[in-house]
């Protein structure tokens, strides 16, 4: 394999979470080549626009361009008709994206707005789907053992925040492609896309 960022494979462990009033959303920093750790601080975790985020799982090289390209479109779609896309359209577009040429990746939308907080799973050939909690990648079934038991529809900011870190100490425990640390946000009506700083990260983890 082609040791470019594009051959890169994120084995990866990401996840998103609805709660009463917005969505958290998490990823780790490990990327992979077969067995190899060929990163420990990739970025799977990305801010699309005021009110939606991106996590991605797959080939660098593709993750990131079509992060770029979201941010591009999503800020496009305001500028155009002075409102927002909505999350269900950022999945949609997403969606057909990928229909028209997959990409080798699994990505999760993640946002907030008048609807409501949502998560989106989309597959490398263009599937969209509605959850109110989703966790992808290699880590993916390590994370649900916790999800499935400690997920609440009324948990407040902290307790989603809390459950999503442990899903992903768990992925990084279990499975060797992920780990090397995480990124966590959350995304409100009020305050948008907000994440959380190293030092606030850490202070999260103590508490777990």
């Amino acid at each position: 394999m082609d040791a470019t960022s594009s051959a890169i494979k994120t084995g990866t462990s990401t996840v998103g979470i609805t709660y009463d009033g917005g969505v958290v959303v998490g990823a780790d920093h490990r990327a992979t080549m077969g067995h190899f750790i060929a990163n420990k601080s990739v970025q799977k975790l990305f801010r699309i626009s005021d009110n939606i985020a991106l996590t991605t799982a797959g080939l660098v090289g593709h993750a990131q361009s079509l992060s770029r390209v979201l941010a591009a479109e999503l800020k496009l779609f305001e500028l155009k008709r002075d409102m927002p896309m909505t999350v269900k359209g950022a999945a949609t577009f997403t969606a057909n994206i990928l229909s028209g040429r997959p990409h080798y990746v699994q990505l999760l939308i993640v946002g907030v707005d008048p609807s409501g907080p949502s998560v989106y799973s989309i597959d490398s050939a263009g599937g969209s789907i509605p959850d109110t909690y989703c966790a992808t990648g290699s880590g993916s079934p390590y994370m649900y053992g916790v999800l499935e038991d400690q997920f609440k529809t009324d948990m407040s900011k902290d307790q989603a925040l809390s459950l999503a870190a442990k899903a992903l100490l768990a992925s990084a425990q279990r499975d060797a492609a992920s780990g090397n640390g995480m990124d966590l946000a959350y995304i409100t009506n009020q305050t948008g896309f907000t994440q959380l700083s190293e030092e606030e990260v850490t202070t999260l983890l103590s508490t777990i």
